[in-house]
Order: C-alpha cells, then structure tokens, then sequence
C-alpha cells in the first residue's frame, strides 16, 4: 500500500507518505501520513477468506479513538465487505472513513509470476440512488451514479451514469443477504448482456421490458416486508459497491 497507494476515480491517488505496522491493537494494522495534508491515517484489513464485518468496524473505532493524536482517517481494506458492515462505514461521523478494495491477486501473489493490474487497492464509491414512490403507491429506484472520494478535494463527490457496468436491486433486503429482484446492464450493447441471453436461448421475450433491463430506473415494485431495498452497482472496473435504503 505504501508503495502503490490507494487508485481512486479518474486516475486519481490516495498516497501514504510514510505507513507501519501499529502495534498494540488488534483491529487497526497500520499507520501513517497521507501524502497530500499529512493528516494521520490508519489502515483496517479484512479478512482474506471471508467479508469484513460490522463488529471489526465498531472495534477497529474503538481502537482508534484511543489513539494519540486521533487519526483524521480510516480506511477499510478487504476483497469484500459485509453490506452492513458497508453502510456502516458510509454513516461514520467525525472520521473519514472509507472503503478500499483490494486486488484478488494479493491471495495469489506468491504463485503468480505476472499480475492482472499493478494496482492493489481501489477507493469504493457509495451509490447515489433516489427512491420514489409513485402515485399508485408502488415504489421505483433510479440510479443515478457513484459518490467518489475525490483525493484532491478530500470529500465525497457525484459520479456519473456512464461507467456502471451493472446494478442490482433488492426490493425486500432481509439485513443478511442481498436477492437481486431486478438486473441492469447499463454498459450493454444491442449484442450483450439480456440481448445475449434472449439470443442464446432463442426465445420471445417482452423488447420493451428487455430495453427497461439495460436502464438506470427499475420496475416498479411492491415494498416488501421487510421494508428495505438495497441497491448493488458494479463499476467498469468491477469495482462493488452497495447502498441500503429503509422504506417511508
């Protein structure tokens, strides 16, 4: 990480001026200084088998705030995060929190002679999602984008519509697992993504309802039980990120 730093949107670095191992904690791994404000940073790694949770969040702050000084930033690094423990670090107040995710290669790095990128870690956006509801008392989501950390500015900025490869939705999120309902492939051409399918399995599907699949609003839909609806969108790079919405 301190040799690659943290590729964020557009090019963008987040790069450590200097980062070690912290000692005496058990949720926090690392420190160091940014290298843009020199702003104290502290690094929390998932992982490698499974995704990072809610606890090590809570944990990993507990750590933090009994730091001295109190690092300004704390980034989150694993190859998937739990969706709570992702909407959890998106609500964090009084910290800059982010998510990083890292490269599968790492798993592999002593078996692989070549890698697939020499990037290690990404910055994950947030989805800007808006939920509507409509006047026959059903409900509709339209994705609108990422919120990206831009490095520069050192806050959360809109993305646009032109780089999510696809976008699922659940319209009755359980708080355990996330049931895609609804698939979008906004980047597919007339050959690719639902086309490819009716192609391939040779049968009439509804043009119409296959033109709405490869947009950025859904089908509309009943609230469920639950009262939840969460939002997954994966990026051109294949970057995952996940927004949870409670219903009115």
């Amino acid at each position: 990480m301190l040799k690659t730093g943290i590729r964020g949107k557009g090019g963008q670095m987040l790069k450590f001026a200097e980062l070690e191992t912290l000692p005496g904690t058990r949720y926090l791994h690392a420190s160091g200084t940014l290298a843009d404000t020199g702003e104290r940073a502290v690094v929390s790694f998932g992982p490698e088998h499974a995704a990072l949770e809610q606890r090590q969040v809570a944990l990993a702050l507990d750590e933090a705030a009994e730091l001295f000084p109190r690092p300004k930033v704390i980034v989150f690094c694993a190859f998937t995060f739990d969706p709570e423990a992702a909407k959890d670090i998106d609500h964090l107040k009084g910290i800059t929190a982010l998510k990083a995710q890292m490269n599968t290669d790492l798993l592999t790095d002593d078996l692989k002679k070549g890698r697939s990128s020499n990037q290690s870690f990404w910055l994950m956006g947030q989805p800007d999602v808006e939920l509507r509801k409509r006047k026959d008392g059903n409900y509709e989501v339209e994705v609108h984008g990422f919120d990206y950390f831009d490095t520069a500015k050192g806050e959360l900025v809109s993305g646009g519509k032109n780089k999510i490869a696809v976008w699922m939705l659940d319209t009755d999120y359980d708080d355990r697992s996330l049931f895609p309902r609804q698939v979008f492939f906004p980047l597919a051409g007339k050959d690719d993504g639902w086309f490819k399918l009716k192609k391939n399995i040779r049968a009439e599907l509804d043009e119409e309802r296959m033109k709405a699949f490869h947009g950025t609003v859904s089908l509309p839909f009943e609230a469920g039980e639950n009262r939840k609806v969460a939002v997954k969108i994966v990026d051109d790079r294949g970057i995952e990120s996940l927004r949870i919405i409670s219903l009115e």
